[in-house]
């Protein structure tokens, strides 16, 4: 496809036919506008001297006329009419009006076309830079910062689309008007004509010179502001590390370097532009002077009328506009012209083929993919693969493995993300590049270690696969029809198909507990709601077939509701508008009287100081977009200066009323058994029922129906699982949350509704860059739009990092099974024989090499989980490998734990599951053993204070042992995400977490040679 290199080129080929109708109307509009010159002159001359009247005659013959041309005997003339000299004064300025009008309208139509073409073509060009960016090579991709892309496309073509209306138009227009301004004036008079070229001439040859360096300037400026931008949006991009290393301080100098230098190119191309228009002013000054010398003086010497003088006057007024506005025309044509050349350099922009890429192209199912003579260099010129020559058969699993780039450059090079520079690659009889983006994008899938999520839902990211012929999924349309669908490349996409693709990429737990978290309106789930009392029922059946009847705290109007926030617990319900929502309940002014009556306000109100202090002490050291600050904290990173200051009038005696609905705000969302800072007791709980019973009282029925009460029995917003366990899960014993949620499964699918909660779980916001959802989960979505459009050829290069070990090689079992009879290419660093491949083929580098395959390495993933109180604090710090953190870090830590009780012979963990989380035992004793079940070894014992279960977190490998509760035992449970995080954000924890495993390898050692010596303990 040729390139656009030529912005005139551009603009004609793409409005040609409207051009050509504008140019059209100009030309039609020529006419008219010298009649608007001419028409003065006979007004003066004719009308207010009297030359019409000849002899003295009180009548002038208006509009008379003979043709000489007789027809039937006569000939074709008309007398014209007579009429005095006021009626030929009016008759000629009406006329004159009349011809204002009309020049009027045609400038107004003109400049509508401009505007509406200039728009068109904006838009058409807007459309072909993403076009391009869609079709650009990965390595253009990797040059091109995505705030840079968006800036140009945005903003940068601005100025073309406004020149792009007057590209051909404005030459016409504009030289048509001066040109008959300038035959005009030499019809008049020869010498005033030749003045008036003269200027103009200076102007057309002086003006263009001097704004060569504004022009220059101009896109020095350019440059400039597109490098601050970029710059910009890297440390955007970028604001974790910023804080990491605390490089605020170069940032801001770089930044403030940059505003310099573009402060003075701006101010340099000021200085430029107002002296050319300086000197532009004075030119059009001087001829005016001219033609009141020279007009005057052949006036006073008979050679020219005053009329004409006043006509040629009048047309010079006319002049300087068009010309200075051709002037202003050829400047911005420069300008534009520099800018449509970097924009198309920048993005190779193209003229797009007049033939649509086929859709349902063949692609191979047969043969083999070839690799012959295959090379690929990085953009420093280092060697990723050299000459490498192979054969994969289709239809059957590869693992492509081994150190170095060389796996992975075969697989983004299948994957389209890499250019081979050397070398050729064909996929049965067909090369790689010769297969459409169409039928690549249909049947080629590929998951690379970095995943891509889409701001929208999850079922916008998952279905994104399926649109690439540009049809968007339907969602939720018809929130009640069962069989629900997307429609696709294949046709439709059943609700069945999506739940077992969310199997096989291990997602369908996760969507399942993010519908159970969702807040929904009753109109968004009105099936759930229709079976409401039903479900229920089953729920609570299910739960006492456990015996976990317990493990759920019913909503009582009698009872305080511990697992409920003490704004929840006042209100008994959830506010359905922002009028009670959040800290806004602490304005609300019955509100404050209830509290004030009953003397909660004092109470509350230092409460909500002690959560702020608790807040600013662990929270402040973290980024301020860090996980756990978003997760746990009560109050934003923006607000925490604002709160300080609060603290500080409150210590001084110097608290307002804005300042206490602020504390009392935060107290409102206090959970005690959740945030555990020992902030309620008995006394206070019953205090707060007394303001229930006090607010329902008073309330308004208008501002009643602005909530839901939890005692109405019906569909409320609450969340999906309150709303159908009808209240809230104790935190009585580890694992209650997930013994419940598996209830409410087990109940719903019993009723055939299981997809009804993970519909809702889809449409869970991912968030910009997916910063909503944790690694893992964006791993699993990646995998699941590539699986479910059912590629012919899968990719996973290192796609399943972000996952434990255990998690995926259980996935890529799965994804072995459904895409059996196709063909799937796993590249991994090592291959340690768990999940045999059809074949196994080996890189040592850039090259092949003959030894056995490895398989991948993987790394764990984050998510989150919550806790805290001071007896919590006292018991991490008696744990060695916390010693030496500050106050603030051991707060943060026990703030977001959760605290777990086991009775005895509860396993805390056994050997060979999944390494979630570590536990800090702080009171109680437990034993551990090694070997399977029922032959288990002892090895050694625990007791408060202890940590457990730390080595498989950091290493990411399942539990290497089993630990046991001797009796009943406290801990606390600090999920890997969070432990992790943690240990990530504190040099220190690690490091001493790093000890403490050294300590006990060297112990276990000392263990397992002590039992050679001595005969192992049975359990």
């Amino acid at each position: 496809m040729p390139r656009l290199n030529q912005l005139f080129s551009y603009i004609w080929k793409n409005s040609c036919r409207e051009q050509l109708r504008i140019i059209s109307i100009v030309v039609l509009s020529l006419p008219f506008y010298y009649l608007s010159l001419e028409l003065p002159k006979y007004i003066i001359a004719g009308a207010l001297q009297g030359n019409a009247f000849r002899d003295g005659s009180e009548y002038a013959v208006f509009l008379s006329f003979s043709t000489g041309v007789e027809l039937f005997g006569s000939e074709v003339k008309y007398d014209g009419i007579k009429v005095n000299r006021i009626s030929y004064l009016f008759i000629l300025s009406f006329l004159f009006l009349t011809l204002i009008v009309i020049n009027g309208y045609f400038k107004y139509t003109i400049n509508m076309k401009k505007g509406a073409l200039g728009e068109r073509l904006l838009q058409r060009l807007r459309f072909d830079l993403f076009s391009s960016l869609l079709s650009s090579t990965p390595e253009q991709r990797q040059r091109l910062k995505p705030s840079e892309a968006a800036s140009i496309i945005k903003d940068e073509v601005e100025p073309i689309g406004g020149f792009v209306g007057d590209a051909f138009v404005q030459p016409v227009f504009l030289g048509g008007q001066a040109m008959t301004a300038l035959v005009f004036i030499l019809i008049q008079n020869a010498l005033l004509g030749l003045v008036a070229v003269a200027m103009i001439s200076s102007q057309v040859l002086v003006i263009p010179r001097l704004r060569r360096e504004q022009i220059r300037l101009g896109r020095e400026r350019q440059i400039a502001s597109r490098a601050l931008a970029g710059k910009i949006g890297e440390v955007v991009e970028t604001l974790d590390e910023v804080s990491n290393h605390g490089t605020a301080a170069l940032e801001r100098g770089e930044v403030a370097q940059r505003l310099e230098t573009l402060f003075g190119i701006r101010y340099r191309l000021y200085g430029r532009k107002f002296a050319v228009k300086a000197l532009n002013n004075l030119i059009a000054q001087i001829t005016p002077f001219l033609f009141y010398t020279i007009g005057g003086y052949a006036t006073l010497t008979g050679n020219l009328g005053i009329g004409q003088l006043v006509a040629v006057i009048a047309a010079y007024r006319d002049l300087p506009p068009p010309v200075k506005d051709l002037i202003d025309w050829d400047q911005q044509r420069l300008d534009v012209e520099a800018k449509f050349q970097q924009v198309t350099e920048q993005f190779a922009l193209s003229v797009p083929s007049a033939q649509p890429e086929p859709v349902n192209d063949p692609f191979p199912e047969a043969g083999v993919i070839a690799l012959q003579g295959l090379s690929a260099v990085s953009a420093t010129g280092d060697r990723m693969l050299d000459r490498v020559s192979l054969t994969l058969p289709l239809k059957q699993h590869v693992l492509l493995s081994g150190m170095g780039e060389g796996a992975g450059c075969v697989a983004r090079i299948l994957g389209g993300r890499l250019t081979p520079s050397g070398g050729s690659i064909k996929i049965g009889d067909v090369a790689l590049d010769a297969i459409s983006v169409a039928a690549r994008g249909r049947c080629i899938a590929y998951a690379g270690s970095e995943p891509a999520i889409f701001d929208g839902s999850l079922r916008d990211n998952i279905a994104y696969g399926l649109r690439g012929d540009g049809v968007r999924t339907d969602r939720d349309a018809d929130p009640t029809h069962d069989g629900e669908t997307l429609r696709g490349a294949e046709g439709e996409l059943s609700a069945a198909r999506l739940a077992a693709t969310l199997d096989i990429v291990g997602l369908a737990d996760v969507v399942f507990r993010y519908g159970l978290a969702s807040k929904l309106n009753v109109d968004e789930v009105p099936v759930l709601a229709a079976r409401l009392t039903e479900i229920r029922a089953r729920i609570r059946a299910v739960l006492a077939a456990q015996g976990a009847r317990d493990a759920v705290e019913p909503y009582d109007a009698t009872q305080y509701i511990r697992t409920a926030t003490i704004g929840e617990n006042i209100l008994f319900g959830v506010p359905n508008t922002a009028l009670f929502g959040g800290g806004r309940l602490a304005g609300h002014a019955l509100t404050r009287s209830i509290l004030d009556s009953l003397g909660l306000s004092d109470d509350l109100t230092a409460a909500g100081q002690r959560i702020a202090a608790t807040m600013l002490e662990i929270f402040s050291d973290l980024a301020p977009d860090h996980l756990l600050l978003d997760n746990f904290s009560f109050i934003a990173a923006e607000e925490f200066p604002a709160y300080r200051e609060r603290l500080a009038r409150a210590e001084a005696g110097q608290i307002d009323e804005a300042d206490r609905a602020r504390f009392l705000g935060l107290s409102f969302l206090y959970v005690e058994p959740l945030h555990r800072l020992g902030l309620l007791d008995e006394g206070m709980e019953q205090r707060i029922l007394l303001a229930r019973r006090a607010f329902r009282i008073r309330i308004s029925q208008d501002a009643a129906k602005t909530i839901d009460f939890y005692d109405s029995g019906e569909w409320g917003a609450a969340s999906v699982r309150e709303n159908l366990l009808f209240g809230r899960v104790t935190q009585a014993s580890a694992g209650i949350r997930e013994r419940v949620d598996e209830a409410i499964r087990e109940a719903v699918i019993e009723l055939g509704l299981d997809h009804e909660i993970s519909r809702v779980g889809l449409m869970q916001p991912a968030g910009y860059a997916g910063r909503l959802l944790f690694p893992a989960v964006k791993t699993q979505i990646a995998l699941a739009r590539c699986l479910i459009k059912r590629p012919s050829l899968l990719i996973l290069d290192n796609a399943l990092g972000s996952l434990s070990p255990t998690e995926g090689k259980a996935i890529l079992r799965r994804l072995r099974a459904a895409m059996y009879g196709r063909t799937l290419i796993v590249v991994a660093r090592e291959d340690d024989g768990d999940i045999p491949m059809d074949r196994s083929v080996v890189f040592g580098g850039a090259r092949l090499r003959r030894a056995a395959g490895l398989q991948p390495a993987s790394v764990a993933f984050p998510i989150e989980d919550e806790g805290s109180e001071r007896d919590d604090v006292r018991a991490l710090r008696a744990v060695p490998i916390f010693a030496n953190l500050d106050l603030a870090r051991i707060k943060l830590l026990a703030f977001t734990s959760e605290r777990a009780v086991f009775a005895a012979g509860d396993m805390l963990f056994e050997q060979g599951a999944e390494s979630d989380a570590a536990y800090v035992v702080i009171a109680g004793r437990a034993e551990v053993l090694i070997g399977p079940r029922g032959s288990a070894v002892w090895v050694s014992s625990v007791e408060a204070p202890a940590i457990v279960g730390e080595m498989g977190v950091v290493t990411g490998e399942v539990r290497s042992a089993t630990i046991r509760a001797t009796g009943e035992l406290t801990a606390l449970k600090l999920r890997k995400e969070v432990f992790t995080a943690l240990m990530e954000e504190f040099p220190d924890m690690m490091l001493s977490v790093m000890r403490l495993m050294v300590k006990r390898l060297q112990d276990n050692v000392a263990i397992v040679s002590k039992r050679d010596v001595e005969g192992p303990t049975r359990d």
